[in-house]
């Protein structure tokens, strides 16, 4: 139960740890490679920790850890030095393992011997497998037993394990080794300036895997191999290939492009879509507003991430009332897993609702999805979901009929915040006091006015003129009634929210930088709100914080009051950019890819919110994930955003209107998917070269027209 609930942190990783993440399956290690049970650290498959030891000695010595890096998301290399028997420095024994993870992993251990003398070498391998949920393990707190037995012969141990109906297994390989309960040995003596290689395989023992006890090693990990490949190559054939002036602006996209591919899950119930996972290594699985907003910032580079989610969610929406789930007809779930254990997850079952805004995220990824080029079938299906996403905003969203939708948990194990915020302290006044629910956020109210008018869209492009015109009034209607209600004439800001008493929550936050995405700030308020966003007190100088230093609750090393988000950054930028701020967009966009460089170009969840005047570089949040899906969006949707990059493929337009930092220098980009085309752009200042077109398509200068000034003037073409 604990699993659900912000209020429980996740143990740190550790210092140096090294995920690797495909698909679904994850691996923690420490930097020499090392797996050990008292670390949140193991080879992880459908939520269940399969490896939970995996230690090499040389000689009965630990290896000393030199470097580690990862080629790929899913391949991890290690260096270590093993220590001298006779305690003398500068041992001659090197020891190198490459790992790649599938299902399982396999993993190339090679021993250097750089001595002019022959080196005798006992090298053993410990393994244990505790089969323990993830939860358990990210909690620290471990709920099942599992009765185990163990099966070895020369160079194989099978470990199985049972609690109460189900069964889990694996089976561990290492050629020519030695084997026991506890795992292998092999000794050898490695010549002068020689080497010695093994390859060592962790493969669970389900029905996906067909594990053949007979089966060479070779062969073995030949297709786990394969078959990872083969699924990046498909992922890399498909999107495109940006090439910038700026290396490091580049490095950023393309580490934002590999990532996004090994977050990739697949739905069980529908093997060919893929969906977005929300982040390793404690979220790989189908979060509503995760991987809703993850799929709308990478949406000129795959659209059928999307449309796999909107499909993969609709499938799974509300249809009854369940307290325990929090589950209501018409609303989008929060979290769903694919193997986790039913006594640990809420109301014994794998999905959880509990959120206010993955329901009008759903209708305003719909309605965005539907202008690149989707096919209309798949368009026109998930339509009904929409507008029974649009029933549960009025008949469960706003809980009191005021016009706001508003939260509040329907027990005591639910979320206690339903927001993106979602710590339990994550929603506080000025003076540092939390606010109490029912809970009205500011961005939610953004977020159903942006769905208004995303299913208005769609009515005009089915010629609903009607419809059209009514969604667009209720949107209307909402954005009056929340700038009169959340503006803090004194402050200049809005407020995070309104509290149960219907009071202004009145701290200086993040989240109105989404109501500027949205567009539900009226024109007068937005220079105040950007000036106010990019006040000291809220950007550090690497980006925005989440919450201004002059507020009562500011911690520059919490999860929510005072760190910095990148994919909170990369929708601020978009509300700059809509609302015509162009420098400013500049300034954070360019502050948040320097902030990129210092983790090789992949931002990571979060990090800290001290300010740049102070630390040279953005210190690491303990616990932050990375890679994670929105993070690893934000360099695509900041190119986006300053390219002003916009299409409506069945109206026969894509636009641009570039503002690219100068530093960034110029732009090229192949196999664009524009409307079942593939486009080459090409960048260069205000300059801008559009190739490959569909027919019917044509390149206009600008940003797509607002949806009101057709419905004011319906003989205006888009």
């Amino acid at each position: 139960m604990a699993g659900w609930n912000a209020d429980n942190a996740a143990g740190s990783t550790g210092q140096g740890a090294v995920t690797l993440v495909a698909g679904s399956s994850f691996c923690i290690s420490l930097p020499n490679g090392d797996i050990f049970p008292h670390h949140p650290h193991g080879v992880f498959y459908r939520d269940t920790r399969i490896l939970s030891r995996w230690a090499i000695t040389v000689n009965g010595q630990p290896l000393e850890p030199l470097g580690a890096w990862t080629p790929s998301p899913y391949q991890g290399t290690y260096i270590g030095r093993a220590a001298r028997s006779d305690g003398r420095a500068d041992s001659p024994l090197t020891v190198q393992r490459k790992r790649e993870l599938g299902a399982g992993i396999v993993e190339d251990i090679t021993v250097s011997n750089y001595s002019l003398q022959p080196a005798p070498c006992e090298i053993a391998l410990s393994l244990e497998a505790d089969f323990a949920d993830l939860f358990e393990v990210k909690d620290g707190r471990f709920h099942r037993v599992w009765e185990q037995s163990r099966r070895f012969k020369s160079g194989s141990v099978t470990i199985e394990a049972a609690w109460q109906e189900t069964r889990k297994g694996i089976v561990v390989r290492m050629r020519d080794a030695e084997a026991s309960a506890e795992g292998f040995v092999v000794g050898m003596t490695i010549p002068p300036h020689g080497k010695w290689t093994v390859r060592a395989t962790v493969l669970p023992l389900t029905a996906e895997t067909e594990v053949d006890a007979g089966l060479p090693t070779v062969a073995l990990s030949a297709a786990m191999i394969s078959a990872q490949e083969r699924l990046q190559r498909t992922w890399e054939a498909r999107i495109p290939l940006p090439r910038v002036g700026n290396p490091s602006i580049e490095r950023s996209l393309l580490r934002s492009h590999d990532d996004i591919g090994a977050l990739r899950i697949v739905d069980p119930d529908h093997p060919d879509r893929m969906v977005v996972a929300a982040g390793a290594p404690w979220f790989m699985a189908l979060f509503g507003r995760d991987s809703l907003l993850s799929s709308f910032m990478v949406l000129p580079v795959d659209a059928t991430l999307a449309l796999g989610t909107l499909q993969t969610l609709a499938d799974r929406q509300g249809a009854k009332v369940d307290p325990l789930t929090e589950e209501q007809p018409g609303r989008i779930l929060h979290e769903v897993r694919l193997d986790v254990g039913t006594g640990l997850a809420l109301g014994g079952r794998s999905a959880y609702y509990g959120t206010a805004d993955a329901t009008p995220l759903f209708v305003t990824l719909l309605g965005e999805a539907s202008h690149w080029g989707l096919a209309a079938g798949d368009i026109a299906a998930l339509v009904p979901h929409a507008d029974r996403a649009l029933d549960w905003i009025r008949d469960y969203g706003d809980r009191d009929g005021d016009g706001f939708v508003e939260y509040e948990r329907l027990n005591e194990h639910g979320l206690i915040n339903q927001g993106w915020k979602d710590s339990w302290d994550g929603i506080n006044f000025a003076d540092g006091r939390i606010a109490e629910a029912p809970i009205a956020l500011c961005e939610v109210q953004g977020y159903v006015y942006s769905a208004y008018i995303a299913r208005a869209w769609m009515a005009y492009d089915a010629g609903d003129l009607a419809l059209a015109a009514d969604l667009r009034n209720r949107a209307e209607r909402l954005k009056k009634q929340f700038n009169e209600q959340f503006w803090l004439p004194e402050q200049g800001y809005f407020a995070i929210a309104l509290d149960g008493d219907k009071r202004p929550v009145d701290a200086c936050a993040s989240n109105m930088g989404h109501c500027l995405w949205s567009g539900i700030v009226d024109e007068d308020k937005a220079r105040l709100v950007v000036r106010r966003l990019m006040s000291p007190e809220m950007f550090s100088g690497w980006g925005i914080r989440t919450l201004a230093t002059d507020m009562g609750a500011y911690n520059p090393v919490s999860y929510h009051n005072g760190s910095v988000w990148p994919h909170d950054n990369a929708l601020i930028v978009a509300g700059f950019m809509r609302y015509g701020f162009v420098k400013e967009a500049q300034q954070l966009s360019s502050a948040l890819m320097k902030a990129a460089e210092y983790t090789d170009n992949r931002l990571p969840e979060l990090f800290c919110g001290f300010s740049r005047s102070e630390c040279p570089e953005p210190l690491p949040y303990p616990t932050a994930c990375s890679p994670q899906a929105w993070a690893s969006a934000t360099p695509v949707m900041i190119m986006r955003s300053l390219l002003r990059y916009e299409a409506h493929v069945s109206r026969g337009a894509l636009w641009m209107d570039p503002v690219l930092p100068k530093s960034w220098g110029s732009l090229h980009t192949t196999n664009l998917p524009v409307g079942g085309a593939r486009v080459t752009i090409d960048v260069s200042g205000s300059r801008v070269a559009v190739e490959g077109l569909p027919e019917g398509m044509m390149f206009r200068r600008g940003t797509r027209p607002p949806l009101a000034a057709l419905l004011d003037a319906p003989d205006q073409r888009v």
